[in-house]
């Protein structure tokens, strides 16, 4: 099936699971990423059940801290 993934097409089995995509895409620190599926964030709870579908559109988004001090 195909989805896309960050904005790139991407092949990948049926039956994929949020969870295991994560694996395969290699994604570093898995705990510290959300991911956004068809414009909905998932509920982290929910990586492990959520099967994707052929044109599925998946992001994954890091939330960074920081800032610039103003003097």
């Amino acid at each position: 099936m195909n989805i896309v993934v960050n904005g790139k097409n991407t092949d990948t089995a049926d039956g994929l699971t949020v969870s295991r995509l994560l694996i395969e895409e290699n994604v570093k620190m898995p705990e510290m990423v959300s991911v956004e599926l068809n414009g909905q964030i998932l509920k982290r709870g929910d990586f492990e059940t959520t099967t994707l579908k052929n044109d599925d559109q998946v992001e994954f988004l890091y939330y960074m801290g920081g800032g610039s001090a103003v003097n």
